[in-house]
């Protein structure tokens, strides 16, 4: 039933379906950023916006950029209830996230056995895009119309000292791939980031997959690999680690599955300099042939919004 190799021939079609559907010139222009690999159906993880009577829930898994890099494309796969038409998955929002303690009060609350390499307390908020005002679009794919994972994380989100649940159960559902392109390309200097993306899904619940930690092929591994780390709306603005803090089991720890599509622009300015905008505009227009050609290979839709993302790029 999880056929993973047959899969890998669909995921790829979706992130050159999503780069073309942004506008990209070319799909050889844009590289795949960060790769975790194929759900390994060990964990389903809760992400989900809020509504009445649902708390919000964000789960968040790390990458690293190792240049100035513009993201304009996202997948990531996750489950949802079996029989679930693909039209109730209604909203997406994607969040960036610096590494603790950046964007955070220090010391700790206390409240978690620990905050070492979590996300921050707060998002990057010039990262943030949200389908709702039109920030990002996303396509579905089914994967797998009954596609098992043995452990799951959703409600059992808790302070310490009963942070410990050793997860809630097996399930079940319909395995999908969402495709993101982002209508406005996040700019992010080099640095280590959390991904959080939050999905919306009319009668049931998004639970983020999980892929294996450390990656394995076909995804790309880096040094430096965090674990995934969750959080709701009572434990806000804290994090537990899924694996170590929740589950305390085999496996201890988790990636979750997600890659990130773009394009880098070695020697842009850097943010905060007074030269930064004006270096970081000479540098696309030398490395893309002019303006217009950067616009249109990086996914922005005119040069005057390729301008205006790099001048909040450049703010500190």
């Amino acid at each position: 039933m999880q056929d993973h190799g047959s899969q890998k021939l669909f995921r790829w079609l979706i992130v050159l379906a999503a780069i073309l559907f942004a506008g990209v010139a070319s799909a050889q222009d844009n590289k795949l950023i960060v790769n975790t690999g194929n759900p390994d159906g060990q964990l389903g993880a809760l992400s989900r916006r809020p509504s009445p009577g649902k708390l919000e829930t964000e789960t968040a898994d790390d990458f690293i950029l190792t240049e100035t890099t513009v993201i304009n494309s996202a997948t990531i796969v996750g489950l949802i209830p079996l029989e679930t038409p693909l039209a109730n998955i209604s909203n997406v929002e994607v969040e960036i996230y610096h590494v603790f303690p950046t964007d955070s009060v220090n010391p700790p609350s206390g409240n978690v056995p620990s905050r070492m390499n979590s996300p921050a307390d707060v998002e990057i908020d010039k990262a943030t895009r949200d389908g709702g005002p039109g920030t990002l679009r996303f396509a579905t794919t089914l994967l797998n119309a009954n596609f098992l994972v043995l452990n799951t994380v959703v409600n059992g989100i808790n302070k310490k000292p009963d942070n410990v649940t050793h997860g809630e159960e097996q399930k079940s559902g319909e395995e999908v791939e969402i495709a993101v392109t982002f209508t406005t390309p996040i700019v992010l200097p080099a640095g280590h980031y959390f991904f959080r993306p939050e999905v919306r899904v009319t009668g049931g619940d998004f639970l983020y997959l999980s892929a294996p930690r450390p990656i394995v092929s076909p995804g790309t591994p880096f040094t430096g690999d965090l674990q995934a780390w969750i959080r709701n709306s009572n434990l806000s603005p804290d994090w537990l680690r899924i694996g170590t803090d929740i589950i305390a089991g085999n496996p201890p720890t988790f990636n979750m599955t997600f890659s990130l599509t773009g394009d880098t622009v070695p020697g842009a300015g850097t943010p905060g300099q007074a030269n930064c905008h004006g270096k970081s505009i000479s540098v696309l227009a030398t490395q893309f042939g002019g303006l217009h050609a950067a616009a249109a290979e990086l996914g922005f839709s005119s040069v005057d919004a390729l301008q205006d993302g790099f001048s909040s790029f450049c703010k500190p």
